[in-house]
């Protein structure tokens, strides 16, 4: 059986996992059995647990504010507004505490 080539890069590597088709060049995941032509956008978080808008989050790690002196304490909960395919702040997020910022998924949990 011939599996299609990747739609985002075009790799001939591509390997099934039940019913999603993956690049393990570029990691994009897609169905093939969708016919939408839209790109959903596939946001893991530091666990591997898939992230969506609206969910509610939870900061792993002391994060430091670029451009102030703030710092996001380990244990700040956040809600997800709106995610991006960007490689390295993929969740627009309102944090409590600091408001609306954009956040690295590898830096936080689903709560």
């Amino acid at each position: 059986m011939s599996l299609p080539a990747c739609p985002k890069c075009q790799s001939e590597y591509v390997y099934q996992d039940l019913s999603l088709l993956i690049c393990p060049e570029c990691s994009h995941e897609w169905d093939p059995k969708s016919d939408s032509d839209e790109d959903t956008v596939i946001v893991k978080d530091a666990n591997g647990t898939l992230l969506a808008e609206g969910d509610k989050i939870t900061v792993i790690k002391d994060l430091k504010i670029k451009g102030s002196s703030q710092v996001i304490k380990i244990g700040t909960k956040a809600v997800i507004r709106w995610i991006k395919d960007t490689k390295d702040h993929q969740l627009d997020c309102k944090v409590d505490g600091v408001g609306e910022m954009m956040v690295t998924a590898k830096f936080v949990k689903k709560a």
